[in-house]
């Protein structure tokens, strides 16, 4: 989590909205990492958890990212929820909720849904009060 609490400082340093995401293989090895990005990429799809995703499936040569845990300070959309679902991610770990947009627990509970083929292990809180305290002073600095 620490790397993705890096990460989320790098996007914040760029402008975007501090949320960092860290895939890690089984064997430990870090596989992808991403950070916010859609502003820089003019790409609303470029969240941190989806860049991650295409990194680590370009770093196995597989688009199932099976026996892997994502880390991510910031609890997933919706859409990156179903990214991670699609991508077979075995785990989650993230540290604060979305209130406002959050995909697997605040809004919607997507990840570990009974109606989906594919249910992904969901920890929430990792370096919570760390990550939720980044997004409010981005925030506050921007009002």
């Amino acid at each position: 989590m620490q790397q993705a609490l890096q990460l989320a400082q790098k996007a914040e340093q760029a402008g975007e909205v501090p949320v960092g995401a860290v895939i890690v293989a089984a064997s430990g090895e870090v596989i992808g990492r991403g950070c916010n990005s859609p502003i820089s990429l003019s790409d609303p799809t470029a969240h941190a958890e989806v860049l991650a995703i295409r990194q680590a499936a370009t770093t196995i040569g597989n688009y199932r990212l099976e026996n892997t845990t994502l880390y991510v300070t910031l609890e997933p959309c919706v859409m990156c929820a179903g990214a991670i679902v699609n991508a077979r991610i075995a785990k989650l770990v993230f540290g604060a909720r979305d209130l406002r947009f959050g995909g697997v627990r605040s809004k919607f509970l997507l990840a570990d849904s009974d109606l989906l083929n594919h249910r992904v292990e969901v920890v929430e809180g990792v370096c919570g009060a760390e990550a939720q305290e980044k997004m409010k002073r981005f925030f506050e600095a921007r009002r």
